[in-house]
């Protein structure tokens, strides 16, 4: 497996990595013995980046990445997140947002036991609070890691100047943002400002939640707990009008031998050299199939001719 700097920290991982969090959360009941093994596969195929966060469960997400990557301590990733109050049964986005420094340095070290590793690699706010200044989450974040219970600090979904205002109080190791061949907003500021100041990038959704694999139609249907019921993207006239862009898909994929998933991913790792897809997956064909895209060259000119097809094309729903 191809390894990657996020930017200029120096923390190596596998080209792409794993989204955890329907592995014990969300809108399908899963097996966890099958998740455990899951994991110890997809370590074996030498990915070593995985994406978990307290809210996802809430905590079993987080209890299940650690028991599952505890005999590979020292080899493998593991990013989490904060964030979020606690309610009576947890924390959950609903409840509201959290990111008092003594709410952060609560949270980690609960991280911490759940995880059982002696150090967080990678603690991300999980959304800007705008209750709390970013100079004091970053500054919360700088004293955990010269506790030396985080190594690396991370935002997600933040904008510009707020990437800004944090790294200067705590150099910014990565931001999480959604990002792919269809969303695309994080081109015009965020990604020159994480260029500029040396800050890798890890993209959640890199495959649209499912419809850029090109196994949607408008047939589809979602139970009522799955996001995707109610996505603006996930009506049957958007998911009908978006086929153009699995038609182009298709269409280098013919080209390349390979699926629409793995082109789209092989067109997020061709942006830049520090960003890190994060795709999530809980069976081994699609793990195989994701991991396959990091094989797969684009050259420059296909990149262009992509560029100029995504402009002609206007994806119809919001994101969310």
């Amino acid at each position: 497996m191809e390894k990657r700097k996020l930017g200029n920290s120096g923390l190596e991982v596998s080209a792409l990595g794993l989204g955890c969090m329907r592995m014990s959360f969300g809108d399908t009941p899963t097996d966890k013995q099958e998740m455990l093994t899951f994991m110890h596969k997809a370590v074996e195929r030498g990915v070593t980046f995985f994406d978990t966060a307290e809210v996802y469960g809430p905590f079993t997400n987080e209890e299940l990445v650690g028991e599952a990557l505890e005999p590979f301590k020292g080899k493998v990733v593991i990013a989490t997140k904060f964030g979020w109050k606690h309610g009576e049964k947890g924390p959950h986005p609903s409840v509201g947002q959290d990111s008092r420094p003594e709410q952060i340095k609560r949270v980690a070290e609960a991280s911490l036991k759940r995880l059982r590793v002696e150090v967080i690699d990678l603690f991300y706010q999980h959304r800007p609070d705008p209750a709390v200044p970013m100079e004091d989450v970053a500054g919360a974040v700088k004293d955990l890691i010269a506790a030396g219970k985080v190594r690396h600090f991370g935002l997600s979904e933040a904008s510009a100047e707020q990437i800004r205002r944090a790294h200067t109080a705590q150099p910014v190791t990565a931001l999480q943002s959604e990002y792919s061949i269809w969303w695309r907003n994080i081109e015009a500021e965020i990604l020159p400002t994480c260029e500029e100041l040396g800050i890798g990038v890890v993209p959640y959704s890199p495959l649209g939640r499912g419809y850029l694999t090109g196994k949607i139609d408008e047939n589809t249907s979602y139970d009522s707990t799955d996001i995707r019921s109610r996505n603006p993207r996930f009506q049957p006239d958007a998911i009908k009008a978006n086929r153009v862009v699995i038609d182009l898909l298709e269409r280098f994929g013919a080209e390349k031998g390979a699926t629409p998933a793995q082109i789209a991913l092989a067109w997020l790792l061709a942006q830049k050299p520090w960003i890190v897809p994060i795709p999530g997956s809980r069976k081994l064909e699609r793990l195989d199939e994701n991991l396959g895209a990091v094989k797969i060259e684009l050259t420059p000119t296909d990149l262009d001719e992509i560029a100029a097809a995504m402009a002609q094309i206007k994806v119809v729903g919001d994101r969310y």
